[in-house]
């Protein structure tokens, strides 16, 4: 019977391994404040960009193409006001930011203001269209308006388009509420000087009135007066 073989070595044994999170641990701390550093960073541009944007446009203030839905607006608000709340960024200027997208979100929800900004726009872009010599219901998506040969790019064209014509609306807006005033003011002094008028008219009536037993007792002096005369001189002649 043929001797039994050894038993096997054992096998050798591994170095206890570190565990893992020890290792990524200042990697994830890493991630965590260059996470931080980045939204902060995007926070105070996004900031930057909304105190930039044209202020009447809303938007532009909202980024967002005129074709959104009050949906799509409330949402886009929801998602900045957040992101740019005054309460976590640092931005000096993030309350006013803040204010204008609260504004701007108001005027799209306006629906008369809305329409009357649309229609400025559409005004803008028939205008464009009608320089680069493209007919006026082109619609976005036509390869036309993506030429090289445009340039500026229309998109650029429109944007500053809408922001002169938006200007000039702005421009007559104040020009009448200006007027406006003026005619107020002006009817404001012409019945201050109407109830001045009265005034005077009235106590110059209780002036003469007052006046009457005055005046009554000085001719009835003066005639008096005259009647002593002529009988002295009567009684002369006689």
């Amino acid at each position: 019977m043929a001797p039994a073989s050894p038993p096997p070595p054992p096998p050798p044994t591994k170095p206890a391994e570190k565990p893992a999170s020890s290792s990524k641990a200042p990697d994830a701390e890493l991630e965590q404040l260059l996470s931080r550093e980045a939204s902060a960073f995007q926070r105070e541009m996004e900031v930057e960009r909304i105190l930039n944007a044209f202020k009447l446009n809303p938007y532009d203030i909202l980024d967002l193409q005129t074709s959104a839905t009050q949906e799509e607006i409330k949402r886009r608000y929801r998602q900045l006001s957040l992101f740019i709340h005054p309460d976590k960024t640092p931005h000096e200027r993030a309350p006013e930011a803040f204010d204008l997208l609260k504004k701007a979100e108001s005027e799209l929800g306006d629906a008369a203001k809305r329409e009357t900004l649309d229609a400025t726009i559409i005004e803008a872009r028939i205008q464009v269209l009608r320089d680069l010599e493209l007919p006026a219901a082109l619609p976005d998506g036509d390869v036309r308006l993506r030429a090289p040969s445009i340039q500026p790019p229309f998109k650029d064209r429109l944007r500053q388009k809408s922001k002169e014509l938006l200007i000039e609306e702005e421009v007559r807006r104040r020009k009448a509420i200006k007027m406006n005033l003026a005619n107020e003011g002006l009817e404001a002094r012409k019945k201050e000087e109407e109830v001045a008028s009265r005034k005077r008219k009235a106590e110059e009536d209780k002036a003469w009135e007052e006046s009457r037993d005055q005046r009554v007792g000085s001719w009835r002096n003066f005639a008096s007066g005259g009647k002593k005369k002529k009988k002295a001189k009567v009684a002369v002649l006689g």
